[in-house]
């Protein structure tokens, strides 16, 4: 296959998949997880939607492994303990299955040989003690009071990033009141136990902790009022800022967990079953439904506005004009998906105005660096010639140079909450949770849309900073870590590219240096793989074999910064022309991640936007060179 019949077929494979509305639905697939949160929700709720709780049922019994188990990714070693316990728990409480059927006694039988519900995650457990499963330990670490703390203290709420904030105030409100509800039909999980002491969460981490909490509870003693007083005020305030931040469709922020959470935090406070809130909230989560391989999955959230932005974008990359009807939809779709509402992210930047874009098309208050360049890349050529995306363009040129931390990098949601003092909370996988750093994929894209695509000079102070920020942080072999994604392929692909955009010659040590390792690590067959287990570790691991996904990012990456292809760079060509219709279980790994060993997600419109993206950067470029 040459490469203008590559990216004809994949422009004509996007062409007929936009939706009527101008955007891209490709489903962002997660683990069995929200599958089975879901049937554990309805059956707590008594809503007995019997034909959604059969489908989602059929689907985590098609994900189950020979032994029992079920995984996360598809190298995952036996299988992730976590996951089997909810798809353990929801299977039994769908009614349908008993605990004497096999796939269950399997399951079981792994549970226990890896230590039961005790060795399972924070948020497994959480979901256990909401519904009557585990108890919740005599200790809850988060006072509810810290929502009420002055913004003044080296700790408060808003030093908690809105991803997490997201998740712990309803957290916070049912690990205080200790809330679990049961039906009759809630099942028995006591056997899958290992000993006969009671649960607990293992918040203790080290004395570090001891030296945070002490400087909550010293805030909170600031405070004027009794505790009793403070403590209903604070409940009242958390309360509140759940029922503020609830997006049109009854879903809190847009997210699958944080929705599941806050109806068990209201179910808390004393709000009946049928309460408006809770069943639009269950409305919202009933609008996350897709359909896989047959399948319903209930999605994390819905990446529609991320899968719009990147395809448009690509699509302009491979030649399509704008003129096009279907760029033309598509830039209409992203133009009225531009925020206008202040979310949390003027906490920390006082002075911005409005103008990014999010990542669902529900999102209306809370917008992010990556979904507001990728946005303004895919309306960028229509500036000079429509005033309505002019004005938009620069709102958002505004409000994404506004948002730079102070380090010189870019967070993904909020400037300067990467507080060093909430990395000690006892929770697992806190600095994931609860801080919202820089990383190197959102400061490389940063600048490489600013340094590309705006008239900013090459000396400006904010490419300069971001170019600082990712020398400082370039790893010894010459990678980058990507915090969204998996992992060192991604996170140096948005960083040559940002580099090069921004100035950094070619030649500069830095580029030099992750050239190298890039080559270093790519396969036999010509392309790229990367593990999950890379996320976790903290350092490359290999996947063994090629995906598209990481074969376009490494791919992208080399061409940004060669004058000429070499023979690594043609063998990548070749792989992603002979692999466009590969079907294998390869080109359903997991290419982003949420939460490092817990949550990974499969994006189904990767596979033909970025290698689109790729050849048609490696045809304008060296013109189908291919010895």
């Amino acid at each position: 296959m040459k490469i203008n019949d590559g990216i004809n077929q994949l422009i004509d494979q996007l062409r007929d998949d936009q939706s009527q509305y101008g955007s891209w639905d490709y489903p962002f697939e997660f683990s069995i997880s929200p599958d089975a949160y879901m049937i554990i929700l309805l059956r707590t709720l008594e809503i007995n939607d019997e034909v959604l709780i059969k489908d989602l049922m059929e689907r985590i019994l098609s994900k189950q492994e020979a032994n029992g188990a079920w995984k996360l990714f598809k190298d995952e070693h036996n299988g992730n303990l976590s996951a089997t316990v909810e798809a353990y728990f929801a299977l039994l409480y769908s009614g349908y299955i008993s605990k004497k059927d096999e796939r269950l006694k399997k399951a079981k039988r792994f549970i226990l040989a890896n230590g039961g519900i005790e060795e399972t995650h924070f948020l497994t457990k959480v979901i256990l003690s909401v519904t009557g499963q585990h108890k919740w330990p005599s200790f809850f670490p988060l006072p509810i009071e810290l929502v009420i703390l002055p913004l003044v203290l080296p700790v408060n709420f808003y030093s908690i990033s809105v991803y997490g904030r997201a998740n712990l105030v309803p957290l916070m409100i049912v690990g205080n009141k200790k809330f679990g509800i049961k039906t009759e039909n809630s099942p028995d999980l006591s056997d899958l136990y290992t000993t006969r002491e009671d649960p607990f969460f293992s918040w203790s981490r080290s004395h570090e902790w001891r030296t945070l909490h002490s400087v909550i509870q010293e805030g909170v003693k600031k405070l004027i009022g009794l505790p009793k007083e403070l403590h209903l005020l604070a409940m009242s305030r958390a309360k509140q800022y759940m029922v503020n931040r609830i997006e049109p469709d009854g879903s809190l922020f847009g997210y699958f967990s944080s929705t599941f959470l806050m109806i068990f935090s209201l179910l808390s406070l004393g709000h009946p079953k049928n309460d408006p809130l809770i069943q639009n909230a269950v409305k919202g989560l009933y609008s996350m439904q897709t359909k896989i391989k047959g399948h319903t999955h209930m999605q994390f959230t819905t990446p529609t506005v991320w899968n719009t932005a990147l395809i448009s974008y690509a699509l302009q990359e491979a030649g399509v004009k704008p003129s096009d009807p279907m760029i033309k939809k598509a830039t209409s779709y992203l133009l009225e998906r531009q925020h206008s509402k202040y979310g949390d992210w003027v906490i920390h930047n006082k002075t911005a105005k409005p103008g990014g874009w999010g990542f669902s098309n529900v999102n209306t208050f809370q917008p992010d660096i990556d979904d507001s360049t990728a946005s303004l890349r895919a309306i960028t050529r229509e500036v000079h010639v429509d005033n309505k995306v002019s004005q938009s363009w620069n709102k958002g040129v505004r409000w994404i140079i506004s948002m730079q931390n102070e380090d010189g990098g870019w967070p993904a949601f909020e400037k300067n909450t990467n507080s060093k003092l909430l990395a000690m909370m006892p929770i697992q996988d806190s600095e994931f949770i609860l801080t919202d750093p820089s990383c190197a994929d959102l400061t490389g894209r940063a600048i490489e849309f600013l340094g590309k695509y705006t008239d900013l000079s090459k000396d400006d102070r904010s490419l300069t900073r971001g170019i600082e920020w990712l020398n400082k942080n370039q790893e010894k072999n010459g990678s980058w870590y990507g915090r969204w994604g998996i992992c060192y392929i991604y996170g140096t692909w948005a960083a040559v590219t940002g580099l090069s955009a921004s100035g950094v010659s070619k030649n500069d040590s830095s580029i030099r240096k992750a050239v190298k390792w890039l080559k270093s690590i790519q396969n036999n067959d010509g392309g790229w793989g990367e593990s999950c287990y890379s996320d976790k570790k903290k350092t490359y691991v290999p996947l063994t074999v090629s995906t598209l996904t990481h074969t376009a990012w490494a791919l992208d990456a080399l061409i940004a910064v060669s004058d000429k292809p070499d023979k690594k760079m043609q063998d990548a060509v070749r792989f992603l022309l002979r692999s466009l219709n590969q079907n294998d279980w390869s080109e359903d790994y997991p290419a982003g991640q949420g939460l490092a060993g817990t949550i990974y997600f499969h994006y189904h419109s990767y596979r033909y936007l970025f290698p689109l993206l790729a050849l048609s950067h490696y045809q304008s470029k060296y013109k189908e060179i291919l010895e």
